[in-house]
């Protein structure tokens, strides 16, 4: 994969864009927060 093609998602907390990285590799499909932070924050966006 080269870098200017990574996939991307939208954080649904903090509404930014986030890539593909390799450790994630596995498990892209269920990856949802961008950070660690945003999923911690998740029940207060509702």
């Amino acid at each position: 994969m080269k870098k200017q093609h990574l996939p991307t998602k939208m954080c649904p907390i903090c509404n930014r864009p986030f890539q593909w990285r390799k450790k994630w590799e596995k498990i892209w499909e269920e990856i949802k927060y961008c950070s660690e932070k945003c999923r911690r924050h998740k029940k207060q966006a509702y």
